[in-house]
């Protein structure tokens, strides 16, 4: 007897009059259901019927990342002297299926994605973006690896139906056009990421991101261009930017009214002695400077809206120079409105330093929660101190103590914490009145890789004595052996028996 299940399908499929209801859907219907499966499978759907066979070749959204070539495929293949037909052979080599389907697509269908990741030949590479850009592609992705040095595929530049382009090359990289023959395109484009860009026969872009150049450009990234020693960004509608690994970079000039999202990482040269960077987007929202060389000079105007900021530096060995320190102290100044921030090590280290100039960063009058990766050691206690006296309605304190096994730090010691003179503590209560509205206001604080440490204990010791707002501190510990975690046990007894200016402060040890 025929299951109620079977029957359904059958009513589907076949429909009570043997109707394919399926193939009877719109055609952007079963396009919509095909584009959840391998590009191989949708291809199999040919053979079904002429119907099928007419959805394949009008399949507007190509992907073809799920086939993983292993080797380069040849670039002299001989065509076929069979008759052409849409049923592709699923054994060739990637690149000729790739081929062949852009030449079997119906003509009159435009193509709205194509995405590829290939080792191949330059003359074949812009053989197939010539072909989608002549089948006027929306969406172009493309990562690819050559033998040697290949140039941008001009073709794209002068395309109309182009919103969306991404290139990403592998060793050793791609050459751009000259500016003025990059100028001259792009005219419909909204999105552009670029990676391993070779640049030294013009490593400025001073002209190129502009808005007459691309006047729709949205989104804007580039990643390790070789040889770029300066770079303008000014394109009027562009909201988010990424720029990353420009290990040679010198200056950088940024200004855009929509700009919501910045994120630059490792990039300038650490060896410049007259870098700089300018910054100027009053839409700005997210602003992430991650693990860049610290410049001589930094210069951040009408970050207004910024909201959430997280900074990083790399410095060599040497000791950084008073201007270097001025401009920290000018980049953190230009984030002075922002509502979370993240400092990295360096930060700390830098503003814990003697060349650093005091009271010369403007005050984080708006933050609410501020992230600090640092040793936590007395070396670096003023710069902590400083930021607190620079948060002055701060709610949530979080500490990620990095610990550095190769320095010895001693354990905290009751007895030892009892004397008068101990170095941690006073320094921390002679802070007590600078810090008054920082303490008044500070409701939260976690701290990460709490090992219990002198400089450790003290600080948590200090903000229990005098947070008067404190609603919950809490400490994670992580893993230790049998011998510490008895020694834990005290410590964490000892520390509830700390006094506490607010009534409702609690500890939890995690």
């Amino acid at each position: 007897m025929e299951t109620r299940s079977a029957k359904r399908k059958k009513l589907w499929f076949d429909g009570e009059n043997g109707i394919d209801r399926i193939s009877d859907l719109p055609d952007v219907v079963l396009h919509q259901i095909l584009i959840h499966l391998p590009i191989k499978t949708i291809a199999q759907t040919s053979v079904l019927s002429k119907r099928w066979r007419s959805l394949w070749s009008s399949f507007p959204d190509l992907d073809f990342t799920s086939i993983n070539p292993t080797v380069v495929p040849s670039t002299n293949i001989k065509p076929s002297n069979e008759k052409r037909s849409s049923r592709h052979s699923l054994s060739a080599k990637p690149m000729d299926f790739i081929s062949q389907v852009l030449a079997l697509r119906d003509k009159n269908s435009d193509l709205r994605i194509l995405r590829f990741r290939s080792p191949l030949s330059f003359s074949r590479l812009n053989g197939l973006v010539r072909r989608a850009v002549r089948q006027n592609v929306q969406e172009l992705d493309v990562d690819v690896a050559t033998d040697d040095y290949f140039n941008f595929p001009r073709s794209v530049i002068t395309s109309d139906s182009l919103r969306v382009f991404k290139l990403r090359s592998r060793y050793p990289g791609f050459r751009l056009p000259p500016q003025p023959v990059m100028k001259g395109g792009f005219r419909s484009l909204r999105t552009l990421s670029l990676s391993l860009v070779i640049l030294y026969s013009q490593p400025s872009l001073l002209d190129l991101f502009t808005v007459s150049s691309f006047p729709h450009l949205k989104e804007l990234n580039l990643d390790s261009c070789f040889g770029l020693k300066h770079l303008k960004v000014s394109c009027l509608v562009l909201e988010d930017l990424t720029l990353e690994n420009c290990f040679q970079l010198h200056a950088l000039d940024i200004s855009g009214s929509n700009l919501k999202r910045l994120r630059v990482a490792s990039c300038f040269d650490a060896y410049c002695d007259k870098s700089w960077v300018k910054i100027n987007a009053p839409s700005l929202r997210i602003f992430d400077w991650e693990y860049n060389a610290i410049t001589e000079n930094s210069s951040l105007e009408n970050l207004i809206s910024v909201h959430e900021a997280s900074i990083g530096f790399f410095q060599l060995n040497q000791e950084a120079s008073v201007a270097q320190h001025l401009s920290v102290s000018n980049l953190l100044s230009g984030l002075s409105r922002a509502h979370y921030l993240t400092l990295e090590s360096k930060c700390i280290e830098m503003l814990s330093s003697k060349n650093y100039i005091a009271n010369v960063m403007h005050p984080f009058s708006y933050l609410i929660s501020l992230e600090l990766q640092t040793g936590l050691n007395k070396h670096n206690a003023s710069g902590l101190a400083y930021l607190f006296k620079s948060s002055p309605t701060l709610h949530t304190l979080i500490l990620k103590i990095l610990n550095d096994y190769k320095l010895e730090r001693r354990k905290w010691n009751k007895d030892l914490w009892d004397m008068p003179t101990s170095e941690e503590e006073q320094f921390w209560e002679s802070q007590t009145q600078a810090l008054k509205s920082f303490l008044n206001h500070l409701s939260v604080v976690k701290i990460h890789g709490f090992l219990e440490c002198e400089n450790e204990v003290s600080l948590a010791k200090f903000l229990l004595k005098h947070g008067k707002a404190l609603q919950e501190m809490t400490l994670f510990s992580g893993h230790c052996n049998y011998r510490d975690s008895l020694r834990r046990q005290k410590i964490r007894s000892q520390m509830m028996g700390f006094s506490r200016a607010s009534s409702n402060a609690k500890i939890a040890f995690l």
